[in-house]
């Protein structure tokens, strides 16, 4: 069986986490604060706070800038639940656009038509290692009449002055947009680093910050730090300095910091990151050049003249089908050993979002782009010889329900 996302897990990586177990330090320590310095200096952000999960980074986050009940956060109908459901928690409400016609990306237009006052912040969600539209959608926050209806309602809002613009960059670690990397494109940006993704550390996240220069990006760095400890003001790091145990709690924070254990990966896998980007780009060609004279197949943008993915998710779509035949083409391509996904099932399709009153015929175009969409098998291991069986499982699928 061609599995669909195994993570590189070999000699180099065992042994750097061999040497994390026998330093003795297995928490946050040396290692997380050099791979959060390592991830800064790699994207061009400001600084980098490594937390334990994207979804814990990114509550956090929402609580800081002082999203709270009655406020409104944008994002788009087609996205990872967890990209909803930390609004959710904020007490705020999840407001879904719908996506491009040519890529997976949120449509600016219709982010125009939904900002209100309540609107406090829009999340673009870099779909499969694509980068959003950071661009235009900076440029829309910032027009005049969309400030005007700005109401901050924290501090941090206040210095802001508009809306914040937050990047769901879970996918996307390593992609370029207008010559400048993932992480240093929207005001502050959040990478996952699960089993599954580009660059992993079993499971993990990373916070980019890159506010205007009003921000004291040094100071967002120790109060993150300290919120992401229960709201302790020292780390077990600064505690080993002798008779300095005493601390304080700030304020009842949250735990989830990243551990030594799991950056010790995440340093193996950043140093080496190009070759993994390099060898996912020769995959997603030759899936390009398999798939190009057949009349089918809608194969999805991954680079453009101002926009390079990735290279996380190839999200191949079969023309004029239903669901039903996309669900059928799935299983004929299992039953040849070669493992696929949908990435993803819109939020209005999730019986959590439903019952709270989304309507998936209010997203057209998601529903377009997820109802024949099929996710193929993209990693570094993954050989030439592999990537000819997943065209021909492909193929074979197609044809065998489709004719």
């Amino acid at each position: 069986m061609i599995p669909f996302s195994p993570p590189r897990i070999d000699d180099r990586v065992i042994a750097e986490v061999t040497a994390a177990l026998k330093s003795g330090w297995i928490t946050t320590g040396p290692r997380t604060k050099k791979f959060e310095k390592n991830i800064t200096e790699y994207t061009g952000c400001k600084t980098t706070v490594a937390v334990n999960s994207w979804t814990m980074g990114v509550q956090v986050l929402l609580s800081y800038w002082g999203i709270k009940p009655g406020d409104e956060v944008i994002l788009p109908a087609y996205t990872y639940c967890a990209s909803a459901n930390v609004i959710v928690h904020a007490g705020a409400t999840p407001v879904m656009v719908d996506l491009n016609e040519d890529d997976f990306n949120l449509n600016i237009e219709k982010v125009r038509a939904a900002i209100t006052p309540k609107t406090k912040a829009i999340m673009a969600v870099d779909i499969g290692g694509l980068p959003a539209d950071y661009n235009e959608l900076m440029n829309l926050i910032n027009e005049p009449e969309i400030k005007a209806m700005f109401n901050a309602g924290s501090d941090f809002q206040e210095k802001l002055g508009r809306i914040l613009l937050l990047s769901d960059s879970a996918h996307s670690f390593g992609a370029m947009y207008h010559g400048k990397r993932s992480g240093s494109l929207a005001d502050i940006s959040s990478f996952s680093f699960h089993a599954v993704k580009n660059l992993t550390t079993a499971e993990g996240g990373a916070l980019c910050f890159n506010l205007p220069q009003q921000f004291n990006h040094d100071e967002i760095y120790s109060e993150m730090c300290t919120k992401i400890l229960h709201g302790q003001n020292k780390d077990a790091l600064a505690k080993t300095k002798k008779g300095n145990w005493r601390y304080d709690v700030i304020e009842p924070g949250y735990k989830c910091n990243m551990t030594d254990l799991q950056a010790a990966i995440g340093l193996v896998e950043l140093e080496r990151y190009q070759e993994n980007l390099d060898r996912r780009k020769v995959i997603f060609d030759a899936y390009a050049a398999g798939f190009k004279n057949e009349s089918w197949a809608i194969q999805p943008l991954y680079e453009s003249d101002v926009k390079r993915s990735s290279y996380h998710l190839y999200l191949l779509r079969i023309a004029d089908i239903t669901e039903a035949q996309r669900d059928a083409i799935i299983q004929e391509i299992f039953e040849q050993d070669v493992s696929v996904n949908v990435h993803f099932q819109p939020l209005p399709i999730l019986t959590a979002y439903k019952n709270r009153g989304y309507k998936m015929s209010d997203y057209p175009e998601a529903y377009s782009k997820y109802a024949n969409e099929i996710s193929l098998p993209v990693y570094y291991d993954l050989s030439d010889d592999n990537v000819k069986r997943v065209i021909a499982a492909v193929k074979h699928a197609v044809k065998h329900v489709i004719g």
